[in-house]
């Protein structure tokens, strides 16, 4: 969910993210368009419209640092997060917060952090907040099951942070 000034409701992408093998990270997006981005090897290669373009994650840090981060959430790697991330927990098991602070340079000049919200074993929300521009935010699991027909921001922002 991408709010803008320029935008009288949030931007809501549909989607899904896969990690087929330990080197890679696809982001699906079904609606309002369809596009995928898969993040591998060093590159990111976005295709839409039956067109594909390729790039190098070293244009684009924060695409590194989320590959590597959610490597290292799914495998439970502290070490290899804490490689790229300076990390505060905070709450409980039922309602937890996990803040990560970019520690690569190029990362911190376009993410200030990163901010994961769950319960229990379930991450309901990401929270990605650039230097420049608005927050980010994808909802996941309960959370983007309870936004469904939700168009208000407040509401949306709020499901988020519900516990």
């Amino acid at each position: 969910m991408r709010g803008s000034a320029l935008l009288k409701t949030p931007l809501r992408i549909e989607g899904q993210y896969k990690r087929p093998t330990n080197d890679t990270l696809v982001r699906a997006v079904r609606a309002p368009y369809a596009e995928t981005t898969t993040i591998r090897n060093g590159q990111a290669t976005i295709e839409r419209n039956g067109k594909a373009r390729s790039f190098s994650l070293a244009r684009a840090p924060e695409l590194q640092g989320l590959q590597a981060s959610f490597g290292a959430m799914l495998a439970g790697d502290r070490t290899q997060l804490e490689r790229y991330y300076t990390i505060d927990a905070s709450g409980t098991r039922q309602a937890w917060t996990l803040r990560l602070s970019p520690r690569d340079r190029a990362l911190a000049a376009k993410v200030r952090d990163i901010v994961l919200r769950g319960r229990g074993a379930e991450l309901r929300c990401i929270e990605t907040r650039p230097v420049k521009g608005d927050l980010q935010r994808t909802l996941l699991a309960s959370a983007a099951r309870s936004a469904h027909g939700t168009t208000d921001a407040a509401a949306l922002a709020a499901l988020c942070t519900a516990q």
